[in-house]
C-alpha cells in the first residue's frame, strides 16, 4: 500500500511539472542565430574589453565593432552591451 501511495505521488509530481518543462523546452529551441562576427565581438568583449580594444583584436574599425554590437543586442533582445554577453553566455552561444 505505501509503494502505491509513492507512486501515486510521484505521479502527480510530474504532472504538475509538466507545464515548466514543455515552457523550458521551448525556450531552450528558441536560439538565436549570430553572424561569426558578432560572435566574436560578443567573445571578446566577455572578457571586459573596450570597443576600441575589440576592434584592434579583429582589426576592424570602431565603427563597424559598434555596428556588430548593435545587430546582436536587436537580435538578442538585449537593453545594452552587457546584457548581450549576458544573454550569449546563458544561450551558450559564447563560452
Amino acid at each position: 500500500m505505501e509503494f502505491a501511495l509513492k507512486i501515486v505521488h510521484a505521479t502527480a509530481a510530474v504532472i504538475r511539472e509538466e507545464p515548466l518543462i514543455e515552457k523550458i523546452s521551448k525556450t531552450a529551441v528558441k536560439r538565436t542565430t549570430l553572424t561569426q562576427r558578432e560572435l566574436s565581438v560578443l567573445k571578446i568583449a566577455s572578457d571586459g574589453r573596450t570597443a576600441k580594444e575589440i576592434a584592434s583584436a579583429l582589426s576592424l574599425g570602431v565603427e563597424t565593432v559598434r555596428s556588430h554590437f548593435k545587430k546582436a543586442k536587436a537580435k538578442l533582445g538585449a537593453r545594452n552591451r552587457t546584457h548581450a554577453v549576458a544573454e550569449a553566455l546563458r544561450q551558450l552561444l559564447i563560452v
